[in-house]
Formats: structure tokens, C-alpha cells, sequence
């Protein structure tokens, strides 16, 4: 095995076979030295459409009847470790994903997808191949936009069986972006050196992955193109992550009403952060058009923030950044990531009195909102939710 400044020669990866190297998951296979069969007992349960914050919690509520160890993932997701209940009820986990559909179905009239695995991983990428399929399944039977099943995708369960080789044979030809927590400038590090998919990211040694990502990102690719996440389901923990989703009620083609659409979903996220006293180091746009297709940006924030001018620029600039023309857009959603307390947080320091001014605007907005309502202060450019 070589490597060099702009390229990586693997084994096989030239239609060659794999050779099987001490300490080293040989090319398509992908499973790890010792290696051992579990249980799957992660449910990843991704609810849609998004619920309202009031429904979101009767949800958490119908997964707790069945396990105490849920961990929110709002806006429309959760985690829930079900490995006390499956001899209580009899059935394997997805079996209770199953109970979890037709329950969430009849008391609120949400559906869901749900990832069935070992770990937290595999159970959120098993979400979202499940829904992946069914939309394009959608899709294909609408005839295009406005048909199919009111207008939405149905809900499914995907199992990621606990067997080595099957989890290994489940990653193997996905992208590294496919992989929980490789964002999109970390995938094209790797696909530049030809680590362009699960199973050669997983074949590489380790030494070679820290030269190319550094030790600590390295492990944790590595870890995880393997199926790996010592990560526990952990109950009521503070998000990690908070979103906002705002429908038009028509296809959209105007981007002035993209962008204050993006605008009063930045606004409502950075008052919340501000309230919960926590700052996001991240920040994603979702947008979903008329084909039910979506696409997703994500950036990382300068600096860790709750601050509404910066949430809204970058949001700004992750939408301009897909060039959007005449795309007929249903939704547009924000998602803020990497939460963390505000305190902890560093800022750095600017002479600038612009900055400095809207700081202080942004804090009496927040107090005229405890005292009069949500509602009291409000950007210029809001849009009413449809």
C-alpha cells in the first residue's frame, strides 16, 4: 500500500483482489478483528411531516410507554434504546418500531421512518436509506408534483442485522458524507486520496487515515466506516440540535420569499438558543421542492453563536450557495447543531460598533419578548407561517 500527497492505492481498488493485512479490514469486507453479532436494540425514529413543538412531545411520550431511554432529537427525531423491552413485549426491535408507526399514525396522525440497529450509527443511516427509498417510491408512483399519497412519503422500518458481515455488506458502497458527523469538506479530503466509499475507508490503516484527517477525526471516521459508535442512547439529554421547518402554501419560486422565509426561521432559532442559554457551533438548510426531492447544506459557524444576524447570513448564504433558479421549493427548513452552553462558548472580540450595536438591539428585543410575548419584537422581513 502507498500513498502520496493527492492519491491512495488500496488494495482492490484496482479490481485487484483485497490482501488481507495484519491489523487491517481487508477491501469489502469491513469487519473488524473480533468482531461479535448484537442485538439490534437503537431505534432511530425520524417522524414526518414535521410535527408541532406540542405533538413533538406526545411522540417523546408514546416512546417512553415502551423504553425509558429516549433521547430527543428535536425537531421531528429521537433515539430510544429498547433493549429492556423486547422480552416484556415479545418482539424484536422492529417489531416495536413497528408499534411505534401504527401508534404514532392513530393518535396523531404522524407517521415515521425508523432505523432498526446496534448502535446509533447504523440506526440513523438506516433511516435514512429507508427514507430515501420510499420517497423516490413516491415519487415514481405520483406521476410527478402534487400526486402520490396526500401529497407525502410513508413511512418505513429498515433493519441493520447485528451480524458483522451484514453491517459490513450494509456500509460498504456508501459515501463517506453518508456517515453520521463527515461533513462535505471532510468527504472530499478523503475521495481525493480515493477513500470514496465505506468499505475503502474502513481497509485503509489507521496511520494512514491521521495523516490525511489528523488522529482524532481519523479514529472517529475509521470507528464509524467500521459501524462503530460506542455513543450510548442517553435519556434526557440536552439537545444536541434544534430546528425549524416553514411550509409555503404554494409551490415557491420567488427567492425574496425563500430568503424571509430563512429570515423568520433564524430569528425563532436564535431566540430560543438565547432562552435555553446555549450556542450553535453549525448550522444547515434543508430545502424540499415540489417532487418531495430535498437538498441539505451544512456550514460550520465561525465561531459558536445564538446570535440572529450571523444565523441568518450563513443561512443566506448556504441558499445562494445551491444557485436556485426556477426551482418550485415546498419547504424551506434551519437547523442549528453543535449546541452547547453559552458560557462555554468564546467570542471573539471586534472594534467594530456595528457589531457591537446590534448586540445591544438584540438584547432589549429579548427582553421587550419576555415581558409582552414572542410576538412583541419581530424582523422587518418576517414572513407569517403559512
Amino acid at each position: 500500500m502507498t500513498s502520496g500527497r493527492h492519491s491512495l492505492a488500496l488494495p482492490g481498488a484496482e479490481g485487484k483482489p483485497a490482501a488481507r493485512l495484519t491489523g487491517v479490514v481487508p477491501l469489502g469486507g469491513g469487519v473488524p478483528l473480533g468482531a461479535r453479532a448484537e442485538t439490534p436494540h437503537v431505534l432511530y425514529v425520524r417522524f414526518h411531516p414535521v410535527p408541532p413543538e406540542d405533538v413533538y412531545q406526545g411522540l417523546l411520550t408514546l416512546l417512553g410507554e415502551l423504553t425509558p431511554v429516549v433521547e430527543a432529537l428535536p425537531p421531528d427525531a429521537a433515539l430510544a434504546d429498547v433493549r429492556g423491552a423486547l422480552r416484556y413485549f415479545g418482539r424484536d426491535a422492529a417489531g416495536l418500531a413497528e408499534i411505534v408507526r401504527v401508534r404514532a399514525l392513530a393518535r396523531y396522525g404522524v407517521d415515521c421512518t425508523v432505523g432498526v440497529a446496534a448502535n446509533p450509527l447504523l440506526a440513523r443511516m438506516a433511516a435514512h436509506e429507508a427514507q430515501e427509498s420510499q420517497e423516490a417510491q413516491g415519487a415514481q408512483e405520483s406521476g410527478g408534483p402534487g400526486g402520490g399519497r396526500s401529497g407525502r412519503a410513508a413511512g418505513a422500518v429498515r433493519t441493520v442485522p447485528g451480524d458483522p458481515d451484514a453491517v459490513a455488506e450494509f456500509l460498504a458502497s456508501k459515501p463517506p458524507i453518508a456517515l453520521p458527523g463527515v461533513g462535505p469538506a471532510t468527504a472530499r479530503t478523503l475521495s481525493a486520496y480515493g477513500l470514496d466509499s465505506a468499505a475503502r475507508i474502513a481497509a485503509a490503516p489507521l496511520s494512514t487515515l491521521q495523516r490525511i484527517l489528523g488522529v482524532a477525526t481519523a479514529r472517529r471516521v475509521h470507528a464509524w466506516a467500521h459501524g462503530i459508535d460506542p455513543a450510548p442512547v442517553t435519556p434526557n439529554a440536552p439537545a444536541r440540535a434544534m430546528g425549524a421547518e416553514h411550509r409555503f402554501r404554494r409551490d415557491e419560486l420567488d427567492p425574496v420569499r425563500r430568503r424571509r422565509a430563512l429570515l423568520t426561521l433564524a430569528d425563532g432559532l436564535g431566540v430560543r438558543l438565547r432562552t435555553s442559554g446555549q450556542v450553535a457551533a453549525a448550522i444547515s438548510v434543508t430545502v424540499r421542492y415540489a417532487d418531495r426531492s430535498t437538498t441539505t447544506r451544512t456550514r460550520t459557524l465561525t465561531e459558536p453563536t445564538a446570535h440572529t444576524p450571523a444565523l441568518t447570513a450563513a443561512a443566506y448564504a448556504l441558499h445562494d450557495a445551491l444557485g436556485l433558479q426556477r426551482a418550485r421549493v415546498r419547504s424551506v427548513a434551519l437547523r442549528v447543531e453543535g449546541l452547547m452552553d453559552a458560557g462555554l462558548a468564546a467570542h471573539q472580540l471586534t472594534f467594530d460598533p456595528a457589531d457591537e450595536k446590534s448586540r445591544r438591539l438584540e438584547a432589549a428585543a429579548d427582553r421587550a419578548r419576555a415581558r409582552f410575548g414572542i410576538s412583541a419584537v419581530r424582523p422587518a422581513g418576517f414572513l407569517d407561517v403559512a
